[in-house]
C-alpha cells in the first residue's frame, strides 16, 4: 500500500466544507484540504438530480484514511455521503515528507 493519498467527499455548502477541512487539519488527519466548486449529477431515491456542491480533496497519509473517514462521516450533513480514497502512485518526495511532518 502506498503511504500517501487523498480522500474525497462533496458537501452542499462551502461552510460545511470549511468545517470539515478545519476539523481534519486540527486533528492532524490531513495535511491539506482543497475545496472546489463542482456540478454533480446523480440518482437519489430513484430520481435523477443535479446539484452544485463543494468537492473536498483531503491529502493525507493512507495510514490515516480510516480515522479521517470516521471524522468526515461524523461531521458530514448528508445521510449517505460519498467518502472515497485513492493512494498516490507517484509524486514529489518533498511534498510527501511535508505531509508526514504535519499529520499524526
Amino acid at each position: 500500500m502506498q503511504a500517501h493519498g487523498f480522500l474525497m467527499t462533496a458537501v452542499a455548502s462551502r461552510a460545511d466544507g470549511e468545517r470539515i477541512a478545519r476539523a481534519l487539519l486540527e486533528q492532524k488527519l490531513a495535511a491539506c484540504v482543497q475545496l472546489l466548486p463542482i456540478d454533480s449529477f446523480y440518482v437519489w431515491q430513484g430520481e435523477q438530480r443535479q446539484a452544485g456542491e463543494i468537492l473536498l480533496l483531503v491529502k493525507t497519509r493512507t495510514a490515516l484514511f480510516e480515522r479521517a473517514i470516521a471524522n468526515i462521516k461524523a461531521l458530514h450533513p448528508y445521510k449517505t455521503p460519498e467518502i472515497a480514497g485513492l493512494p498516490f502512485s507517484a509524486g514529489f518526495a518533498g511534498y510527501f515528507s511535508w505531509m508526514d511532518d504535519v499529520t499524526s
